[in-house]
C-alpha cells in the first residue's frame, strides 16, 4: 500500500506541475493571443471573463459526475483536453476558433482543478499528515517554468503554436502515463467509521453549505489577493511607484517564487504548529504585504511588499481545500468541487474591483481593500481546526499508510 501511495503522490504532483505550466503559458501570452486573433481591447475582457465562468461550470459539473465516475478518471481525461485546448489557442486564426479553444479550456480546467484537489485531499487523509501544500508547491513551480518559457517565446518572437507545441508534446504523454498511478479516495483512505468527523457527519452525508461558507469566503478572498498581484503588480510598480518597464515585470516573478518557497516548507509548519496557526500567520503576512505595497515610497519597497504577499497568500488555498476534506470526510469530493467554484469567483472579482477603485480613487487606496479582505480571514481561522481525532493538529494519526517519515519523500 505504501508503494501505491508513493506512486499516487508522485503522479498527482506531476499533474499539478503540468497544470501550473499550462495555465502560465496561457495567461502570460494574452497580448500575443490578442494580436493573433485581432481581439479589440473592448472585447478582450469578455473572453477573459468567460474562461473562469466556464471553469466554474466545469467544477459544478464535476460535483455531479464524481457520484458515478472516479475523480482519477476525470483528471486523466480533463488534463489532456486542457493541454490540447492550449495548443488550439495557438493554432487557429479566426475568432470563432479562439472562442471554441478557450471554451474547452475553461470547462476542462474546472474539472481538472476540482479532481486534482479531490485526489490530493484523499491522499492527505491516507498519509495522516499535511501534504497538500507540497502539491500546490509543484503547481507554483510549473507556473514559474511556464512563465519562463512564455518569456523565451516572446523574446525570440516565436509564434504561439511554436511556443506551445513542444510543451504539449512533452507534458501530454507524461501526464497520461502518470495517470495510471492516481489513487482515489476509497483506495487511499480505507474504511471509515460512520459519524467520523466534525459534528458527527456520517460518511457520504450531504455537504451543508452553511458549514462550508467560511471556507468559501476564505477561498474568494485569497484569489482576490492573488488576482490583484497577477493583474496589477506591473502597472502599479510602473505607474504608481515610477519603476522602469523592465523592472515592472519582476514583482509577479518574485511573487511566484515566494509562493513556491512558502508552499515547499508549509506542510512542515502545519505538522508542527497546526493548520489554524499557519492560516493565521499567512493572513497576517499577506495583509502586511498589501500594506507595504500601498505605503511604498519606491519600487524596491514595493517589491518587498509583493514578496510578503507571496509568502502569506500561498498557504491559504491549499489549507482551504484540506479543511473542506476534514469538514466533510464522507463527502469531500462534493465539498471540494463546490469550494473550487469560489476560486473563480475571487479571480473574476479581484481584477475589476481593484481597477475600478484605482480609477475612482487611487491605486494605493485600492490595495487596502484586498488587505482588509485577507484580514477578515482571521475571523474564520477556527474553521481550519481539525477534530480531536483527525490529522493536522500537530498530533498526527499513526497509520500504516503514513509513509515518508524520516525520508525526504516528495
Amino acid at each position: 500500500m505504501t508503494d501505491v501511495l508513493r506512486r499516487g503522490r508522485a503522479s498527482l504532483a506531476f499533474s499539478f506541475f503540468a497544470q501550473g505550466a499550462t495555465f502560465a503559458l496561457l495567461v502570460t501570452r494574452i497580448p500575443a493571443i490578442q494580436d493573433r486573433y485581432g481581439v479589440s481591447d473592448a472585447l478582450l475582457p469578455v473572453f477573459l471573463a468567460a474562461v473562469p465562468i466556464l471553469a466554474g461550470v466545469g467544477s459544478v459539473t464535476t460535483e455531479h459526475l464524481v457520484r458515478r465516475i472516479r475523480p482519477s478518471r476525470l483528471l486523466r481525461w480533463s488534463q489532456p483536453v486542457v493541454l490540447l485546448a492550449l495548443l488550439g489557442v495557438g493554432t487557429g486564426d479566426r475568432l470563432v476558433e479562439m472562442a471554441v479553444a478557450l471554451g474547452a479550456f475553461g470547462l476542462a480546467v474546472g474539472a481538472l482543478d476540482a479532481s486534482m484537489n479531490m485526489l490530493g485531499v484523499s491522499l492527505q487523509r491516507a498519509y495522516g499528515r499535511s501534504i497538500m501544500l507540497g502539491f500546490h508547491a509543484t503547481y507554483s513551480l510549473g507556473g514559474i517554468v511556464g512563465a519562463s518559457l512564455a518569456w523565451a517565446g516572446a523574446h525570440w518572437h516565436l509564434s504561439l503554436f511554436t511556443s506551445y507545441l513542444p510543451v504539449v508534446l512533452v507534458l501530454l504523454p507524461a501526464a497520461f502515463l502518470g495517470s495510471r498511478w492516481y489513487v482515489d479516495g476509497d483506495a487511499a483512505a480505507g474504511p471509515q467509521k460512520a459519524g467520523d468527523g466534525p459534528e458527527g457527519k456520517a460518511e457520504g452525508g450531504p455537504v451543508v453549505f452553511k458549514l462550508l461558507l467560511p471556507l468559501c469566503l476564505v477561498m474568494t478572498f485569497a484569489y482576490i489577493g492573488d488576482s490583484t498581484v497577477s493583474n496589477w503588480s506591473a502597472k502599479y510598480l510602473q505607474d504608481v511607484l515610477g519603476s522602469s518597464e523592465q523592472l515592472a515585470t519582476v514583482p509577479y516573478n518574485v511573487y511566484m517564487v515566494m509562493t513556491l518557497v512558502g508552499r515547499a516548507v508549509g506542510d512542515v509548519g502545519v505538522r508542527r504548529f497546526g493548520a489554524v496557526a499557519v492560516v493565521r500567520l499567512g493572513a497576517v503576512v499577506a495583509a502586511l504585504g498589501f500594506g507595504v505595497v500601498a505605503a511604498a515610497p519606491g519600487a524596491w519597497i514595493g517589491m518587498l511588499g509583493f514578496t510578503l504577499l507571496g509568502l502569506g497568500l500561498c498557504v491559504l488555498v491549499p489549507q482551504t481545500f484540506a479543511a473542506a476534506g476534514r469538514l466533510f470526510p464522507g463527502a469531500s469530493d462534493a465539498a471540494i468541487a463546490r469550494l473550487n467554484i469560489f476560486n473563480y469567483v475571487g479571480f473574476l472579482v479581484g481584477s475589476p474591483l481593484v481597477g475600478a477603485l484605482g480609477d475612482a480613487w487611487n491605486y494605493r487606496g485600492a490595495m487596502l481593500v484586498p488587505m482588509v479582505l485577507v484580514l477578515v480571514t482571521l475571523g474564520y481561522a477556527r474553521s481550519f481546526a481539525p477534530g480531536p481525532d483527525r490529522y493536522g493538529d500537530g498530533h498526527e494519526r499513526p497509520r500504516t499508510a503514513d509513509v515518508g517519515r524520516g525520508s525526504n519523500g516528495l
